[in-house]
């Protein structure tokens, strides 16, 4: 049987938007309905890509059958393209499987030529109507089909305009389109180096040829990997009979939406031109009116529109985007998709559906996008601002943030102190700058990738952060970043914001966040269909605070590394790893002891019973030491100023210590429960504030549920050895205290070696945590930062990889070894705890593979935490649909 590439949209039977593409889909449903829409067929996603598969060539089949079907078409209406009697025209337009709304090429007016025109002329009675039509057809047929440059028609209208003492097309008659229509013939001769085409079939087939080649144009491939659509799909192409807005007064062209996108109201909102094309209200030629002026131009019309869209969102239980056409007082419908709104929007719009019983809760929680909600959870900028965009780096972290620059963390502090916004700008970000970050609204770096030290710290506390910003040239000593010709003085005012990586100059009104009674209700739906729980990663009992508000059921990762960067523990944390002896070492550890039991004891308060995962220290030592360069340059100025000085024999000697301690692999080398073991006394000081601040709550009457992480582990004798001295401290305090101490030991399973050794790890282990940004890096062989800084952008461009790992969980690699250690993990001990806890745990794809692999929960920063619920139920639901789909009969 002869594969089908083309079908009419009153096909029998419904075919699907995989093949028809969602505008076919929708044209095909909307005819099914009884609405008016200009009749038509579709060319498959399927013909695209056997059009691709041999060498840009359509089929003999998909030709023959785009030929009967033009012949149906014919039939229904009663014209005939290229007829000089009573023509067709025609439109051909791409459709995608997802929207993707102005990324590939449409062609209005197919089927006009030299003497088409005139038979046009004739029937309406409008020649000025058709041979405005016929000017446009060649314009849009150069410009999409044969790739000129629009301009080269633009620029003539233009200037014949002037000439003429035209204000507006509309002015123009049907004898200056006719001179223009010469021109614009002679223009495409000479620029294509061919003539016009006047046979209406070589006009169709190789308008369809442009449409496939779109899918693969610049800004269609841009828009797929931002949306993260798959390159093999394709596009369908819709051939529809053309109906025009352009032939009076009582004709016109219009966008409507059935629901407000920006706020969710409930009511038609659109915009429209009265004897115009679609293509006037995009190139913004004329300015459209609000759609309910058309209630008071063409009243029954009105009401025509508002009962079909009304229809049309039942119909498709979602708020529509829909395109319209009224041709001599008759209304008709060209698209129909679900229109894409804001976060507000989204979220006020699924609760009211809700209300109406358009649709059920759970039918709800399937029209918001996760990826949204972070817009409702932190201060964006106002989508009406007119500022020109600087620069664009990395968006590390969302929101949105004006402040003077500064250059230096302590400076950052010191103005911040003095009620002054400020935005910290970087080469990177160490952990030393951690008070620095704290107190900016923002920071900016020049190096580093999406999830370097800078992302995730601004992350967690849920500040605007942009990375690896590699445009901004950056003079720390004259205290400016240049970008091309811009200069940007510390102290002159920058807008940035994290969700687009998009830096301004100059100030730019924020809007505020805020969680709404609706936005809950929807999170309350969404808890209610979750069997997969939901943790934050959070160092603070500030960021804890906010998680739990925010809906987190505990916490999946308490970094206490992060415990130690306070500008007044670091100079205690640097004398413990610079001590030259164990002495040495323990004395600095009991100066770190209770601040550390303060740490936790606040963190438990702030739990009250719900279960934290606690990981003891896990980053090299080198961490929190001076950076080498910052001390040499210390070290040179003190040599040419004050040789002899005391402070110029301690920077060489931290100089030394530093050298001594770097790592020529660090992410490979003394860190986790390496040192742990190393250094036994590091640990059991963490050990010992973690369990006496146990303790002291306890006493309080408030409830502790601790999870103990050995870091890094690899080998089972690890884990052993590291759990058996939590075991031994937890039973000394607990002794003396005359209680028995309730607590879990795992492992955070961060190296392939680990995940394929689960089932002997976990003979040791209570629950296991997959750290997939370590267990990424160890699985590629990537090191994070240099990976997303000098080539991995280069791999995604170039197809080689998806997806960035670091924030798409590689499924098929990474993936399979989290598997696997759930898998060999339960067969050992099938009451183990395991999820996830990277940035991958607040990521809808990665969270729906958690579901699937049958993990316990995602922990994420505290503001994803809301988006990681809603995904989560989402997971549940399209687990369902998909056992649905199966158990029914076919």
């Amino acid at each position: 049987m002869e594969q089908k590439f083309v079908f009419m949209f009153d096909h029998e039977k419904a075919v699907g938007k995989k093949m028809l593409g969602g505008k076919g889909a929708n044209l095909a449903e909307m005819t099914r309905l009884g609405l008016p829409v200009p009749y038509g067929f579709t060319v498959t996603t399927e013909a695209c890509n056997a059009y691709y598969e041999a060498g840009e060539q359509l089929s003999e089949a998909a030709t023959l059958q785009i030929k009967r079907s033009m012949e149906k078409l014919e039939k229904r209406t009663g014209k005939s393209l290229g007829d000089t009697n009573n023509p067709l025209l025609v439109s051909v337009r791409s459709g995608a499987v997802h929207s993707m709304p102005g990324m590939m090429d449409t062609v209005l007016n197919l089927g006009m030529n030299d003497e088409t025109v005139k038979a046009i002329a004739d029937l309406t009675h409008n020649p000025r109507f058709a041979y405005d039509s016929y000017r446009r057809f060649i314009q849009m047929f150069g410009d999409v089909v044969l790739g000129l440059d629009n301009s080269l028609y633009e620029n003539h209208l233009e200037n014949y305009r002037m000439s003429s003492g035209y204000t507006s097309d509309v002015q123009m008659t049907a004898e200056d389109w006719k001179e223009i229509i010469e021109a614009y013939k002679k223009i495409t001769r000479e620029a294509a180096g061919r003539t016009f085409p006047q046979d209406p079939y070589e006009q169709l087939f190789l308008s369809i040829r442009a449409v496939f080649d779109s899918w693969n144009n610049k800004r269609a491939v841009l828009y797929r990997r931002l949306h993260n659509i798959p390159g093999h799909l394709g596009t369908a192409v819709n051939v529809q009979s053309m109906v025009f807005g352009n032939m009076g007064n009582d004709s016109g062209t219009g966008v409507a939406f059935t629901r407000n996108p920006s706020t969710g109201e409930s009511d038609l909102y659109g915009e429209y031109l009265i004897n115009a094309q679609g293509e006037d209200v995009v190139a913004g030629i004329r300015t459209p009116q609000p759609i309910n002026e058309l209630k008071r131009e063409m009243p029954d019309l009105y009401g025509e529109l508002v009962k079909m869209c009304n229809l049309l969102e039942k119909h498709y239980k979602n708020m529509q985007d829909i395109e319209f056409t009224i041709e001599n007082g008759a209304l008709f419908f060209l698209q129909t998709r679900n229109g894409k709104r804001t976060a507000q929007s989204a979220v006020r719009i699924a609760v009211d559906m809700v209300n109406e019983g358009i649709v059920s809760e759970e039918e709800a929680l399937l029209l918001v996008d996760p990826d949204q909600l972070s817009q409702l959870l932190h201060e964006h900028i106002d989508p009406e601002h007119t500022s020109q965009k600087l620069v664009t780096g990395l968006p590390a972290s969302p929101g949105a943030a004006t402040g003077e620059v500064v250059f230096d963390a302590d400076k950052a502090e010191l103005l911040s102190n003095e009620g002054r916004n400020v935005i910290l700008v970087r080469p990177e970000t160490t952990p030393e700058d951690i008070h620095g970050i704290v107190a900016a609204k923002a920071t900016v770096t020049s190096r580093g990738g999406m999830t370097s030290h800078a992302a995730v710290v601004a992350r967690g506390m849920g500040k605007a952060c942009i990375c690896g910003c590699g445009s901004i040239n950056i003079d720390l000593e004259t205290g400016r970043f240049t970008v091309a010709e811009t200069i940007v003085e510390e102290g002159d005012v920058i807008t940035v914001d994290g969700a687009s990586g998009d830096i301004y100059l100059g100030e730019i009104a924020t809007i505020e966040p805020e969680m709404s009674a609706v936005f809950r209700k929807l999170l309350g739906w969404a808890d209610n269909t979750s069997t997969l729980g939901v943790r934050t990663n959070a160092d603070t009992p500030e960021d804890v605070r906010k998680a739990v508000e925010l809906g987190a059921e505990g916490v999946g990762l308490c970094r206490t590394e992060h415990m130690f960067m306070d500008p007044e523990r670091l100079p205690a944390v640097q004398r413990m790893i610079l001590a030259e002896n164990k002495e040495e070492r323990t004395k600095a550890l009991e100066k770190l002891l209770p601040m550390q039991q303060q740490d936790f004891e606040r963190i438990f308060e702030t739990l009250r019973g719900r279960p934290i995962t606690i990981r003891l220290l896990d980053p090299p030592l080198h961490e929190f030491l001076p950076n080498v360069e910052e001390l040499l340059v210390d070290i040179t100025r003190l040599e040419l100023t004050d040789p002899e000085s005391a402070e110029l024999e301690r920077k060489q000697k931290l100089l030394r210590s530093v050298r001594l301690l770097e790592e020529s692999n660090p992410m490979l080398g003394l860190r986790g429960c390496r040192l742990g073991m190393v250094h036994p006394e590091i640990y059991e000081m963490q050990i010992t504030a973690l369990f006496q601040a146990m303790t002291g709550v306890l006493s309080k009457g408030i409830d502790v549920n601790p999870e103990i992480m050995i870091p890094l582990v690899s080998h089972v004798a690890e884990l052993r050895e590291t759990s058996g001295l939590v075991h031994k401290v937890a039973k000394e305090i607990g002794g003396r205290n005359g209680i028995s101490l309730n607590y879990l030991t795992g492992t955070m399973i961060e190296t392939p070696r680990a995940a394929l050794t689960a089932d002997e790890i976990a003979s040791e282990a209570d629950f296991f945590s997959f750290g997939t940004n370590d267990l990424t890096q160890t699985t590629f062989g990537f090191s994070r930062d240099d990976a997303e800084g000098k080539f991995l952008q280069y791999y995604i461009e170039n197809g080689t990889l998806p997806d960035n790992p670091f924030m798409k969980l590689d499924q098929e690699g990474v993936g399979k070894l989290v598997e696997s250690g759930v898998t060999l993990g339960k067969q050992t001990n099938p009451q183990l705890k395991t999820g996830i806890c990277g940035e991958h745990g607040g990521d809808k794809d990665a969270i729906r593979f958690c579901f699937d692999k049958g993990l316990d929960y995602v922990s994420c920063s505290p503001f994803r935490v809301p988006a990681a619920r809603l995904a989560a139920a989402q997971s549940a639901l399209g687990s369902r649909q998909e056992r649905k789909s199966v158990l029914q009969p076919g």
